[in-house]
């Protein structure tokens, strides 16, 4: 059995603006903006290098807008990846270093909440 996580809903309360914010400030790669039925808008979005997407749109069911959180994007270099989204005018905290791990956080002009985590595959692993 093969089971794999491409598409993550986002829940947003104004389409244009997430679809701006994530493309233009966090760099997401826009894969299509339809409207398969009349009310039915539906917006993928790929972060730069991942094999798995958001959608965001109207007519969808499920959660509301802002309610989103955790979800992470990993990268291999904190400083350089926090440097080009401050660079794109997005607003992610300091990191904080773990030990091994770090992490940075930002929020979409919803509130959802998000994760940048860096993974140094140097650190010790924790277990003996």
């Amino acid at each position: 059995m093969e089971l794999r996580l491409e598409v993550v809903q986002v829940p947003v309360s104004d389409v244009d603006r997430a679809k701006k914010f994530y493309t233009e400030q966090m760099g997401f790669t826009l894969d299509h903006d339809v409207e398969h039925i009349p009310g039915m808008r539906v917006v993928q979005l790929t972060p730069p290098g991942s094999p798995t997407s958001i959608v965001i749109g109207t007519g969808m069911h499920g959660m509301a807008p802002g309610s989103l959180e955790g979800l992470q994007l990993v990268v291999p270099d904190m400083a350089a990846a926090r440097n080009e989204l401050l660079r794109r005018g997005a607003d992610i905290s300091e990191p904080h270093d773990t030990g091994g791990f770090a992490f940075a956080f930002f929020a979409d002009p919803d509130g959802n909440r998000w994760v940048i985590q860096e993974i140094r595959r140097d650190a010790p692993s924790g277990s003996s």
